[in-house]
């Protein structure tokens, strides 16, 4: 153990995943320096050719429906600083949390989660398509970075991590990764973290999108509790600030009522459970999470969004159009491989339809809709 590595364990609780006690890499490498393990990986994370293009990926609005509406890079950045806020108050590694949450959406489709449903239908026969195991092999293979080997080579603890949800036929295909899918054992802490920290970034930003964009309005969002009591409180401070300030202050504190709420709702978890090391974490029920009242007015607020936001017939328009280009995309790469660049191609020639699944998900927005005119439209080269 390094002086630095010492330094760590002073600071974190015994509970925590801690760099010096990780499980190690696919592939033995040197030591760090100057650094720890999982700094290592957040930092090879930042760097990777996945994570410049999350800016151009978006959830709800198409990357060119608008500048200012969130995309998977900001989204992540997001989860990030919670995760990395809710950690250090907890003694947790903000920096393994904080790994997880940039990494969360790698494998994501562009136009978002009606990207992912209609890829996932067309390679139904082949395995489907999960985006969170996606994520995994992008981290894992498709990034190609290292003479050494493929992908980013990271730690066990950053990899279980983003592998937050995975069906059991897939799980018992990743030995001790997907272990904890057959076993019903729990991640580490800090991965536990960075999916609520997740939720709490984007029903909230979807809050702030679907209010901007028009498609929402305010005194709709009065009839969810959460949304609802802070707006009222805001508006009796702030009666002469603009709609848009009103809004943003609104926001600011939903944010942080379910942020205090997950930190203090945690800690006393953890302080009931107290679990000596994370190997006890991972026997233990999930320690990490909202009181229920919290937890009621999260769920509410999610229903509504799914009501009135995601099933908005201008968004429904939009995703039709996104799952159309997905679908004629890989169709058309079915049918004849050569349309492939060269090195998806070669690719193909060992997994057609993964390699061409791969190809797909890695897309941005706007090079999906440029890809799918260079196809289908004599306009275009």
């Amino acid at each position: 153990m390094t002086a630095f590595d010492s330094l760590m364990s002073i600071t974190l609780a015994p509970y925590a995943a801690h760099p010096s006690a990780s499980r190690g890499r696919v592939h033995d490498e040197p030591a760090p320096e100057g650094r720890d393990a999982f700094q290592r990986d957040r930092d090879r994370i930042v760097h990777c050719t996945a994570f410049r293009r999350l800016e151009y990926k978006t959830q709800v609005f198409v990357n060119h429906e608008g500048d200012l509406f969130r995309t998977r890079l900001t989204h992540s950045i997001e989860v990030a600083q919670i995760a990395r806020s809710v950690a250090r108050r907890l003694r947790l590694n903000e920096d393994l949390a904080e790994a997880i949450s940039l990494a969360h959406d790698l494998g994501h489709t562009p136009f978002g989660h009606a990207g992912q449903d209609a890829l996932n239908r067309c390679m139904q026969p082949w395995g489907g398509f999960e985006h969170n195991l996606q994520s995994l092999r992008v981290v894992d293979e498709l990034e190609e970075r290292y003479g050494a080997h493929d992908g980013l080579n990271l730690c066990f603890e950053t990899r279980e991590g983003i592998l937050k949800h995975c069906s059991a036929s897939h799980a018992a295909h990743l030995g001790e990764l997907g272990r904890r899918f057959i076993e019903r054992t729990q991640p580490s802490l800090e991965a536990q973290l960075a999916n609520l920290a997740d939720e709490i970034a984007y029903v909230n930003h979807d809050v702030d999108d679907g209010l901007r964009s028009g498609l929402l309005r305010v005194h709709q969002l009065h009839e969810v509790a959460l949304f609802g009591h802070h707006h009222r409180e805001v508006l009796k401070l702030f009666p002469q600030v603009s709609e848009r300030r009103q809004i943003h202050e609104t926001v600011r504190r939903m944010i942080n009522e379910l942020v205090t709420d997950l930190t203090t709702h945690s800690g006393w978890r953890i302080a009931e459970r107290a679990p000596a090391d994370i190997a006890a974490v991972r026997a233990s029920v999930p320690l990490v999470g909202f009181s229920d009242a919290v937890a009621q007015r999260a769920r509410d607020l999610k229903r509504f969004l799914f009501e009135n936001l995601y099933r908005h017939y201008q968004v429904v328009r939009m995703t039709n159009k996104a799952a159309r280009i997905i679908t004629e995309l890989f169709e058309a790469f079915v049918a004849d491989p050569r349309l492939l660049p060269d090195d998806h191609r070669r690719r193909a020639e060992r997994d057609l339809h993964r390699a061409i699944a791969d190809y797909v998900a890695g897309m941005t927005d706007r090079y999906a809709i440029r890809e799918h005119r260079r196809l289908f439209s004599f306009d275009e080269a």
